[in-house]
């Protein structure tokens, strides 16, 4: 009893040096000092934010190592014509400061599954593989395919340009409000789209 109200009387005097003004130094001494910790705190966060975005640190685990990147390497979103290359948090993680905080948040679920081994060998992976996937159209649908846009638009697209195929795909899903998940699965990762089809037989798809 003695040990709780040592730690409460503690935890008040510190509350109360907080809150009592100082004698030592003048305000913009420590309108100054606070400025400076505040750079320095947003200045390491986000700094952290950023390393975590970077492939490197994706694929820093060989849950995503050995699987998704090796399937990711064989697309045209990691080499192309052009030279332009898009990694994982291109794809997902939105570019807005407001929404990657809450993609980061969101993230943290993953480091449990780490920890639980949900995901930790090839078959494991295998077994997961559609629910992982349609949570993530789930969540790209829900957001208006945001990642996507981060790169492409309708409105800087020259369908004049595409093949017919898609030009009419696209011009059609422009007509109907769709967004780019609508149409555009599985294209960096491996195809998952008979395992969609035996779950939608199933009726457990989303």
């Amino acid at each position: 009893m003695s040990d709780r109200t040592s730690g409460g009387s503690a935890l008040a005097r510190l509350w109360q040096t907080l809150r009592r003004p100082s004698a030592r130094h003048s305000m913009l001494v420590l309108l100054v000092a606070g400025g400076i910790g505040g750079v320095i705190f947003w200045g390491g966060f986000n700094t952290a934010m950023e390393a975590t975005n970077t492939l490197e640190f994706c694929i820093s685990c060989h849950e995503m190592r050995d699987t998704v990147y090796q399937e990711y390497q064989k697309t045209i979103h990691y080499s192309n014509r052009t030279g332009v290359r898009a990694i994982c948090s291109d794809c997902h993680v939105p570019k807005a400061w407001t929404y990657k905080l809450m993609r980061k948040i969101q993230a943290t679920n993953e480091l449990w599954h780490k920890m639980l081994g949900s995901v930790d060998t090839l078959g494991k992976f295998d077994a997961k593989r559609l629910e992982l996937a349609q949570h993530e159209w789930a969540r790209l649908k829900k957001n208006d395919s945001l990642e996507c846009r981060n790169c492409h638009s309708f409105e800087s697209m020259k369908t004049d340009s595409q093949k017919d195929r898609a030009k009419k795909f696209h011009e059609l899903a422009q007509k109907k409000g769709e967004t780019c998940i609508d149409c555009h699965k599985g294209i960096a990762h491996k195809p998952v789209h008979k395992q969609l089809e035996a779950a939608e037989e199933d009726g457990g798809a989303l």
